[in-house]
């Protein structure tokens, strides 16, 4: 009598020989087609246990740069707005010399001791281009350390720089010289609607206030009473009250 393993006839003596076979060596030859377990997909972190970076003495630094660039962005933001100050094409990367001027007098850069108007357009003349009328941001960063060793004479170069730089940071033009109302009696006598005549009388209501367009162009009264009746707009009323 034959049986089949794996499709394949045997012998009742084959088949003892192959029932005779041990588990275990099944078993490893069953592990021979046992596809291999990969690897695993979490991994520890290598480093501390705690996952904590060391500190290290970059972040002072990282800290104190922060602090400069925050100055810096204050003080590139007076000099754009002196810059645009009074020029409406302006895009407030170019300050004219009118405008520096003026920052240095807004700012009290000037003293008219240490540091004069001249020193101010001497310093403009010599930081800008050879055929240019304006600077740059960084041209006004330099003109501002020239007159920083003028202005604080006793102090290091560094402190002197940083000194003028909080004299100018967080400024804004400053507005002076505005047109004022005049009040004159003779003003005021052109400009009082009571007194007006003729054809200008009729632009304007009793209490002063202008009428528009009606006192303009003669408007069609399609009221119904006569003009200049006193009783306009009584009829109604009449007719309201004879009802009752």
């Amino acid at each position: 009598m034959s049986r089949f393993v794996d499709g394949v006839s045997c012998t009742n003596s084959k088949w003892r020989e192959v029932s005779s076979f041990p588990s275990d060596s099944l078993e490893g030859d069953m592990e021979i087609h046992r596809p291999k377990s990969g690897k695993s997909l979490h991994k520890t972190p290598t480093g501390s246990p705690s996952g904590k970076t060391k500190s290290t003495g970059l972040e002072s630094n990282d800290h104190h740069e922060g602090a400069s660039s925050a100055a810096l962005s204050a003080l590139e933001e007076t000099f754009r707005k002196f810059a645009m100050h009074g020029e409406t094409r302006s895009t407030g990367k170019d300050l004219h010399g009118k405008n520096w001027s003026k920052l240095c007098k807004d700012c009290n850069v000037i003293d008219g001791k240490a540091v004069t108007l001249t020193d101010v357009d001497i310093v403009f003349s010599k930081v800008k281009g050879p055929s240019s009328r304006t600077i740059t941001f960084q041209q006004f960063q330099d003109a501002l350390q020239e007159l920083s060793a003028k202005k604080f004479r006793q102090h290091s170069k560094e402190e002197a720089t940083e000194k003028i730089y909080k004299l100018v940071e967080g400024k804004t033009p400053k507005i002076t010289g505005v047109t004022k109302t005049i009040s004159s009696p003779t003003v005021s006598r052109l400009t009082d609607v009571s007194k007006f005549t003729g054809s200008h009388k009729e632009r304007f209501d009793p209490s002063g206030k202008g009428k528009g367009l009606a006192g303009r162009i003669d408007l069609v009264d399609k009221s119904g009473y006569v003009a200049g009746y006193k009783h306009a707009g009584t009829y109604d009323q009449k007719i309201q009250g004879g009802g009752k």
